[in-house]
């Protein structure tokens, strides 16, 4: 069967959509297309399926008053049964794609999701593709599980594109409407469709690449050209530490110059930059390329965690207290400023260190889900602050500004600890 005859108008506004996994990237994306067409949002998650039912998003990434407008619409619906999505007609699969123990990727969880699709893939449907993974793993790994599982023919029966996810968790200005999207598809007519889909969304506008391979390629690279740029300067204070010079003291004169990047050093962790460019790394290392400079700066930026333990601990002691029994608080656990996303936060890597060390050590974070704080990582969160041996600021959020840090020193030398340079220089021990 020839494309023309195989394939919808995709663009088309009463083609029924669905969004596969409804976290940070696809709620927000199943809002916005549903005030233009019908969508159907499903996750394999039923406690997630119910907080949206009754319009909580306990990621912060969508507000009370989205979800309502949308409700109102009467365009998107919620759930966890794949029989509910059969009949649509896009399928659109926004799944995490982790490393393993080993900094391998972990693909498990988006060829799950493609096994799926798969069962109920219709002769001229589209699945497109956002989780982000590495050049050449939309068409070589995920297309033959679609295969395999509908007994349908690629670029003949079905048809895939790839439009990598661009999310920023807790940014309210540069949301999913606010920034170019990157799309693709496996045939040239596919590829426009694509694009005018999103096109019907993006405020932004699109970036049509010329191959699915390019624009796996784009999104690997943006996240390792800025994990890169972090190691440069978290390499910095690592020297600048043993120099005796505050490294922010040091950003700050040479952002004089006009072209100086104003990158800051601090904890890599998160869905996308502290694991991208393993994913970038692995395909390079699978065609016979060892990347030097990409697997560098991961190298640097995986140690902060280790530094920052060991910092505090340095501290305690120029200060006059002992490891063992001294009083921490760690203020903040989520892997970035103002939002609830805990997702290979280097935090917790700091929490079982200074724990390893005999401190007894306290978490407090206004942002983060305590339950689920609990269940991935055994950490009870406190909800009432004392005082302290040491304060440690891991995390920038906003909500930290306008606390009294006098207040939780056990002592005049009690530690304060900034690694965010949040906080005035005049009332911190040290900054990273």
């Amino acid at each position: 069967m020839s494309e023309n005859f195989a394939i919808q108008n995709h663009a088309a506004a009463n083609q029924t959509m669905a969004i596969i996994g409804l976290g940070y990237v696809g709620l927000p994306l199943a809002v916005a297309f549903a005030h233009k067409r019908s969508v159907i949002g499903f996750d394999i998650n039923a406690s997630r399926i119910s907080d949206l039912l009754n319009g909580i998003d306990k990621t912060l990434q969508c507000s009370e008053q989205e979800l309502a407008q949308v409700n109102a619409l009467q365009t998107l619906q919620f759930t966890n049964d794949v029989k509910y999505i059969e009949d649509c007609t896009i399928y659109i699969i926004t799944v995490p794609t982790p490393v393993d123990e080993n900094k391998q990727p972990d693909l498990s969880i988006l060829l799950e999701a493609s096994k799926m699709i798969g069962g109920i893939l219709k002769k001229g449907d589209l699945v497109i593709y956002e989780s982000t993974v590495y050049p050449g793993c939309t068409e070589e790994d995920c297309v033959p599980e679609l295969e395999k599982n509908s007994g349908l023919k690629f670029n003949e029966d079905f048809f895939v594109g790839y439009s990598p996810e661009r999310m920023n968790p807790g940014d309210k200005i540069n949301t999913i409407t606010q920034i170019v999207k990157v799309t693709s598809g496996s045939t040239p007519l596919i590829a426009q469709q694509v694009n005018t889909l999103y096109q019907s969304i993006i405020t932004a506008g699109t970036h049509q690449a010329p191959s699915i391979k390019v624009a796996e390629a784009a999104k690997s690279i943006e996240n390792a050209q800025r994990d890169i740029n972090i190691s440069f300067v978290n390499e910095l204070a690592l020297m600048f530490d043993k120099m005796g010079i505050d490294t922010y003291d040091v950003l700050e004169a040479a952002a004089t110059k006009w072209n100086f990047l104003p990158f800051k050093p601090g904890l890599v962790g998160g869905h996308c930059i502290g694991v991208d460019p393993y994913y970038l790394a692995h395909k390079a290392m699978n065609v016979g390329y060892h990347p030097q400079v990409i697997l560098s700066g991961r190298s640097v930026n995986d140690q902060m965690s280790h530094f920052i333990a060991q910092k505090i601990n340095k501290l305690l002691m120029q200060q006059g207290f002992t490891a063992i029994g001294a009083k921490v608080l760690l203020l903040g656990v989520t892997f970035k400023e103002n939002c609830p996303d805990i997702r290979n936060s280097k935090v917790f890597e700091i929490v079982q260190e200074l724990q390893q060390m005999g401190m007894d050590v306290s978490v407090f974070d206004p942002f983060a889900n305590a339950q689920e704080v609990m269940t991935t990582h055994h950490i009870q969160l406190i909800t009432e602050l004392h005082q302290y041996d040491a304060i440690v600021l891991t995390v920038a959020h906003d909500f930290f500004k306008s606390l009294n840090y006098a207040s939780l020193k056990t002592n005049s030398n009690a530690v304060i600890y900034d690694t965010k340079a949040l906080l005035d220089k005049s009332i911190v021990t040290a900054r990273l």
